[in-house]
């Protein structure tokens, strides 16, 4: 295991590490301001078909299926680099939005700010 976690960590090789639901954890960042624009999650076949494109693919929880991002609304994210976090656990992909990335419309779908009082938009 000490090899296997060694490789992991320091190698060469892209070893993704799926949880127990086969998922790994996808942040989109805006390639240009290097804000966060969405968490969604991938299984190998969305990972597959994000590399093979260039295109955000992600797993649609609710749906139980492949989801191009901005198959309906026609804001995609074209993936410009991708990057594994140390334990190969989670994805950033660097991005360059082709419309808002929220489905509300917002730019990002980190537009609020959690206050004392409750929730304050932040974007307009």
């Amino acid at each position: 295991m000490a090899n296997v976690s060694a490789e992991v960590e320091n190698g060469s090789q892209f070893l993704p590490r799926f949880d127990d639901k086969g998922l790994i954890t996808a942040i989109a960042v805006d390639s240009a301001s290097r804000e966060i624009l969405m968490v969604a999650f991938m299984d190998a076949q969305a990972l597959a078909k994000t590399r093979e494109t260039g295109l955000a693919h992600f797993h649609s929880r609710s749906r139980g299926k492949l989801w191009l991002k901005g198959e309906t609304s026609g804001h995609f994210l074209k993936v410009q680099e991708m990057r594994v976090d140390c334990d190969q656990d989670a994805l950033v992909m660097i991005c360059e939005p082709q419309g808002p990335a929220c489905h509300t419309g917002a730019q990002s779908c980190f537009y609020r700010r959690v206050t004392d009082t409750g929730l304050e938009r932040i974007e307009a």
